[in-house]
Protein backbone atom coordinates (compact mmCIF):
# COMPACT_ATOMS: atom_id res chain seq x y z
CA UNK A 1 0.00 0.00 0.00
CA UNK A 2 1.52 3.46 -0.90
CA UNK A 3 2.51 6.04 1.86
CA UNK A 4 -0.52 8.72 0.76
CA UNK A 5 -2.77 5.94 0.97
CA UNK A 6 -2.28 4.76 4.43
CA UNK A 7 -2.67 8.45 5.51
CA UNK A 8 -6.30 9.07 4.21
CA UNK A 9 -7.63 7.11 6.93
CA UNK A 10 -5.48 8.45 9.51
CA UNK A 11 -7.02 11.57 8.22
CA UNK A 12 -10.59 11.32 7.75
CA UNK A 13 -10.77 9.62 11.49
CA UNK A 14 -8.43 13.07 13.22
CA UNK A 15 -10.64 15.73 11.94
CA UNK A 16 -13.77 14.98 13.11
CA UNK A 17 -12.54 14.51 16.51
CA UNK A 18 -10.54 17.76 15.97
CA UNK A 19 -14.27 19.48 14.88
CA UNK A 20 -15.77 17.81 17.88
CA UNK A 21 -12.67 18.82 20.03
CA UNK A 22 -13.21 22.68 19.46
CA UNK A 23 -16.78 23.14 20.54
CA UNK A 24 -15.51 22.48 24.43
CA UNK A 25 -16.90 23.99 27.04
CA UNK A 26 -14.08 25.68 29.08
CA UNK A 27 -15.97 25.68 32.67
CA UNK A 28 -12.72 27.15 34.42
CA UNK A 29 -12.86 30.48 31.70
CA UNK A 30 -16.03 31.19 32.82
CA UNK A 31 -15.77 30.54 36.27
CA UNK A 32 -13.17 33.27 36.46
CA UNK A 33 -15.50 36.12 34.87
CA UNK A 34 -16.97 38.27 37.36
CA UNK A 35 -20.74 39.14 37.07
CA UNK A 36 -19.89 42.67 35.48
CA UNK A 37 -18.28 40.89 32.77
CA UNK A 38 -20.87 38.34 31.91
CA UNK A 39 -23.58 41.06 31.88
CA UNK A 40 -21.54 43.79 29.92
CA UNK A 41 -22.56 44.24 26.30
CA UNK A 42 -20.72 43.42 23.43
CA UNK A 43 -18.64 46.29 22.36
CA UNK A 44 -19.07 48.28 19.13
CA UNK A 45 -17.39 46.73 16.15
CA UNK A 46 -16.10 48.92 13.07
CA UNK A 47 -15.62 48.21 9.46
CA UNK A 48 -12.16 46.70 9.10
CA UNK A 49 -12.27 49.33 5.94
CA UNK A 50 -12.04 51.91 8.52
CA UNK A 51 -8.83 50.44 9.79
CA UNK A 52 -7.06 49.42 6.49
CA UNK A 53 -7.82 52.69 4.76
CA UNK A 54 -6.13 55.02 7.11
CA UNK A 55 -3.36 56.91 5.36
CA UNK A 56 -0.89 56.67 8.09
CA UNK A 57 -0.59 54.82 11.62
CA UNK A 58 -0.97 57.74 14.53
CA UNK A 59 2.25 58.56 16.01
CA UNK A 60 3.58 60.40 19.17
CA UNK A 61 2.21 63.44 19.89
CA UNK A 62 4.77 66.27 20.48
CA UNK A 63 3.96 66.25 23.87
CA UNK A 64 4.87 62.93 24.37
CA UNK A 65 7.70 62.76 22.42
CA UNK A 66 8.94 65.92 24.60
CA UNK A 67 8.37 63.95 28.13
CA UNK A 68 10.33 60.43 26.26
CA UNK A 69 13.15 63.06 25.50
CA UNK A 70 13.28 64.66 28.99
CA UNK A 71 13.16 61.47 30.51
CA UNK A 72 16.05 59.57 28.81
CA UNK A 73 17.87 62.82 29.11
CA UNK A 74 17.80 62.29 32.89
CA UNK A 75 18.46 58.70 32.77
CA UNK A 76 21.46 59.10 30.58
CA UNK A 77 22.68 62.06 33.11
CA UNK A 78 22.11 59.30 35.48
CA UNK A 79 23.93 56.93 34.03
CA UNK A 80 26.91 59.07 33.65
CA UNK A 81 26.57 60.33 36.77
CA UNK A 82 27.03 56.22 37.89
CA UNK A 83 29.53 55.34 35.24
CA UNK A 84 33.02 54.57 36.78
CA UNK A 85 32.41 55.63 40.53
CA UNK A 86 33.37 52.44 42.81
CA UNK A 87 30.11 50.61 43.88
CA UNK A 88 29.78 49.34 47.95
CA UNK A 89 31.02 46.31 48.40
CA UNK A 90 30.16 43.69 51.02
CA UNK A 91 33.29 41.39 52.31
CA UNK A 92 32.17 38.40 50.91
CA UNK A 93 30.99 40.08 47.61
CA UNK A 94 34.78 41.63 47.21
CA UNK A 95 36.23 37.99 48.23
CA UNK A 96 33.90 36.26 45.69
CA UNK A 97 35.29 39.07 43.21
CA UNK A 98 38.84 38.07 43.90
CA UNK A 99 38.32 34.45 43.76
CA UNK A 100 36.76 35.30 40.23
CA UNK A 101 39.54 37.28 39.17
CA UNK A 102 42.17 34.70 40.09
CA UNK A 103 40.57 32.62 38.70
CA UNK A 104 40.37 34.60 34.96
CA UNK A 105 43.98 35.13 35.55
CA UNK A 106 44.67 31.11 35.48
CA UNK A 107 42.64 30.37 32.73
CA UNK A 108 44.31 33.63 30.95
CA UNK A 109 47.81 32.40 30.93
CA UNK A 110 46.50 28.71 30.22
CA UNK A 111 45.94 29.96 26.98
CA UNK A 112 48.50 29.23 24.05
Amino acid sequence: MKRGMMRLPVLSCLIPVLCIAGCTQFPQLDAVQSEGVRKAPYPALIPLADLVDQPTAPGATVEARTQLEAQAEGLQSRADGLSGREVAQSADTAERLAGLREKAAELRAQEP
